[in-house]
């Protein structure tokens, strides 16, 4: 079994997150965009939940996104894991779509025809620099709550997927347009299936990096939702 609890980092001078996307909610199910709407997680997503806590050793500590599908994750991770309470922070809640939320693909489409191709969004979204800005944040609160230590965040994709990309390319890795929906193939910049995430280390000087990629359950065993 994979030992999902130990940082592929080396070393102790660093706080070392597992960021997980949370389990399947109502609006993953039917396929509508969600943003920081406010959906719960679906029966599936609760199961999603139990099968990756068996896969999941210790950790220090434990964060969540506000919102409920990210929130109610953690808590039945926690509850099998024996630790908590489950720490919520708003800085790790979903990039806000704007006039996207709550619509399907085919009602975005309809609406702002080319933009999903095109990897743009509605100008009422909230800016990659201002995801990036509080996903930063988030983990710098992390590492000053549990120094030296290893923290389970349950957060959501595109905040992950935007994280990601700009870390990447802060390290001067060339990357492809991020991944915007169903059928993204860039490896490096891959689509979180739930309960899927990646490795962030924030080292003691400030300096945060990212890590590999995580994927505790089998998409294809739940229904891989949007």
């Amino acid at each position: 079994m994979p030992d999902y609890d130990r940082s592929p980092a080396a070393g102790g001078a660093c706080t070392s997150v597992l960021a997980l996307r949370h389990g399947e909610s109502e609006w993953n199910a039917v396929g509508r965009w969600q943003g920081q709407a406010d959906p719960p997680l679906t029966d599936a997503g609760m199961l999603q939940a139990a099968a990756a806590a068996k896969l999941l050793g210790s950790f220090d500590a434990i964060f969540a996104s506000t919102l409920q599908r990210a929130a109610d994750t953690a808590a039945i991770i926690a509850e099998s894991l024996g630790v908590g309470p489950v720490q919520l922070l708003d800085d790790l809640q979903e990039n806000a779509f704007g006039s996207w939320q709550g619509l399907t693909i085919s009602e975005i489409e309809a609406g702002w025809p080319g933009y999903l191709a095109a990897h743009r969004r509605p100008e009422d979204a909230e800016t990659a620099d201002a995801v990036v800005a509080r996903g930063l944040r988030a983990l710098h609160t992390i590492a000053a709550l549990q120094p030296r230590q290893q923290a389970l965040v349950i957060t959501h994709a595109g905040l992950l997927r935007t994280m990601r990309r700009a870390l990447i390319q802060t390290a001067g890795i060339q990357t492809a347009s991020i991944p915007t929906g169903p059928g993204s193939d860039d490896p490096a910049l891959p689509r979180f299936s739930n309960l899927g995430g990646c490795w962030f280390h924030v080292f003691t000087d400030g300096t945060v990096t990212v890590g590999e990629t995580v994927n505790l359950i089998d998409p294809q065993s739940f229904g891989d939702a949007f």
